[in-house]
C-alpha cells in the first residue's frame, strides 16, 4: 500500500512539473513577444521597455538550446523513483522547535544573519560554531534544524571540513540566501550535490539589524510588500522570504510567528524567487554605488529607472540562457514595487567580501553590468581587492550617463 501511494504521489507530482513546464513555457512566449503593457507601465508612471526584436530572438535560441531543463527534469524522475523505494510519499512538513543554529568560528565574521535566526527563536536553540559535537536530541526530538548561518565567503571551507558527524547530518541542514549578507551561495552548494529538492533553502525577506551601541539586536522584521490584487482578485506580494526542502514547515513556522511573511514551495520554484532576489541586489547596489552622491535603493527606482530596468533584462536574458532559469512574469514590477516601498534609507552598496556572491554570480556576458562595475573600481575607488572581469569587447569609455554620475531623471545633476 505504502509503495502505491507513493507511485500515486510520485505521478502527481510529475504531472504537476509537466504542467508547470507548459505554463513556463507560454509565459516565456509572452515575455518574449509581449515582454510589458505599455499601457500598465504608463499607469504606473514608468517608461516601457527599450528591447529589440534580435535580443528576442537570440533569446529563444538560447533557452530552447539548453539541455539543462531537461537534465534537471531527468533528475526530478530520479529522485522520485527514490522516493518510491524508500515508500515515502512526500516531504514532511516539520513544526518549528529548538534548533542548533551554527554561527562562524571567527568572531570578526559573526553576521547578523546570526542574531537574527536567534532573535526569531523561542530561546530554546543552541548556538554552537562548526565542528562542535552536535546534540543527540533537541526538545526530546532525534532530528531537528540546524540552521547554516556563517557568512558566504566561509561557506566552502566549512562544508569541505565536514567530519563524519556532521556529514551524517547534512540533510537537516538550513542554508539562506538573499540580501547583502547571505546572497547567492547555490554554486558552492551544487558543487558539494546540496542543491536538491530535500535540502532546505531559505530567501530572506526580512531585516537584519545590527546590534544597537548597548548590544542589544532588534528582531528582524518583514519586508515583504503588498502590491495590489492580480486579475482574479487574488494579492500580490513582493520580496516575502520563500523556503523549500525538509525543514520548510518549520522555517515558515518560526518566521509567521513573527510576523514575516514566507511561502513554502518546491525546489524549482524556490529557485526563481532566489535568482529574482539576486537580480534585484545586484542590480540595485550598483546602479546606485556609482554615483557620486550617497544613492539609497529608493532613488535607484526613482531615478535611475531605465538603466536598471535594462540591466536586469539583460541579466535575466542570460539566467534563461545559461541556467535555464525563466523568472515569474511580473519580475519587474515587483523589483521596483519592493524599490518604492523598501528601499528608503537601504544604502547601495559594494563590498569586496560579497562581490562573487552578489553582482559575480551571473551567467553570460552582461555587458552592461560589467560596465557599471569596471567603472566602479576605476573611477570610484571601489572593488579594490577583487577581480572584476573586463567588458566584452572593452569600449574607449563608458556611456556619458555614468561618467556624469548623477544625471536624474529630472533633469537635475
Amino acid at each position: 500500500m505504502k509503495r502505491l501511494l507513493a507511485s500515486t504521489s510520485v505521478m502527481r507530482q510529475t504531472v504537476t512539473l509537466a504542467i508547470m513546464i507548459i505554463a513556463s513555457s507560454v509565459s516565456d512566449a509572452f515575455q518574449i513577444h509581449h515582454l510589458a503593457s505599455r499601457e500598465e507601465f504608463i499607469a504606473k508612471g514608468r517608461s516601457p521597455l527599450r528591447r529589440t526584436s534580435s535580443s528576442s530572438s537570440a533569446l529563444g535560441m538560447a533557452t530552447w538550446s539548453n539541455g539543462q531543463a531537461i537534465r534537471e527534469y531527468q533528475e526530478f524522475l530520479a529522485s522520485g523513483m527514490e522516493l518510491m523505494d524508500i515508500g515515502k510519499s512526500e516531504i514532511d512538513m516539520e513544526d518549528d522547535g529548538p534548533s542548533v543554529i551554527v554561527k562562524s568560528s571567527n568572531p570578526s565574521s559573526v553576521t547578523a544573519l546570526t542574531d537574527g535566526i536567534v532573535a526569531l527563536g523561542k530561546g530554546t536553540d543552541l548556538l554552537i560554531t562548526p565542528g562542535t559535537s552536535l546534540p543527540a536530541s533537541m526538545g526530546d526530538k532525534p532530528s531537528y534544524p540546524i540552521y547554516i548561518t556563517i557568512p558566504p565567503y566561509e561557506l566552502k571551507s566549512f562544508i569541505q571540513n565536514l567530519d563524519d558527524e556532521w556529514k551524517g547530518r547534512s540533510e537537516d541542514f538550513v542554508f539562506f540566501s538573499g540580501g547583502k549578507i547571505c546572497g547567492v551561495v547555490e554554486p558552492i552548494l551544487r558543487e558539494f550535490g546540496m542543491c536538491r529538492e530535500s535540502m532546505t533553502q531559505v530567501v530572506v525577506g526580512f531585516s537584519l539589524p545590527k546590534p544597537s551601541a548597548a548590544g542589544i539586536t532588534r528582531k528582524p522584521e518583514d519586508l515583504s510588500c503588498n502590491i495590489g490584487t492580480d486579475a482574479n482578485g487574488e494579492e500580490k506580494w513582493a520580496g516575502e522570504s520563500a523556503t523549500c526542502g525538509k525543514w520548510n514547515g518549520a522555517v515558515a513556522s518560526r518566521l509567521s510567528a513573527n510576523a514575516i511573511r514566507c511561502k513554502t514551495v518546491f525546489y524549482r520554484e524556490w529557485r526563481r524567487a532566489m535568482w529574482e532576489r539576486a537580480l534585484y541586489d545586484a542590480v540595485w547596489n550598483v546602479v546606485g554605488a556609482v554615483r557620486e552622491e550617497p544613492t539609497d535603493h529608493a532613488d535607484v527606482a526613482m531615478f535611475f529607472e531605465l538603466e536598471a530596468s535594462d540591466m536586469m533584462w539583460e541579466i535575466a536574458n542570460n539566467l534563461r540562457g545559461g541556467l535555464a532559469v525563466t523568472l515569474m512574469y511580473g519580475f519587474e514590477d515587483r523589483l521596483f514595487s519592493m524599490a518604492e516601498m523598501r528601499g528608503k534609507d537601504e544604502p547601495c552598496e559594494l563590498t569586496d567580501e560579497m562581490f562573487d556572491f552578489v553582482q559575480n554570480v551571473f551567467p553570460g556576458r552582461n555587458r552592461m553590468l560589467l560596465e557599471y562595475l569596471n567603472y566602479a573600481k576605476d573611477q570610484r575607488g571601489l572593488l579594490q581587492g577583487v577581480n572584476v572581469p573586463p567588458v566584452p569587447s572593452q569600449l574607449s569609455e563608458l556611456p556619458s550617463k555614468i561618467r556624469q554620475g548623477n544625471l536624474r531623471a529630472d533633469g537635475n545633476i
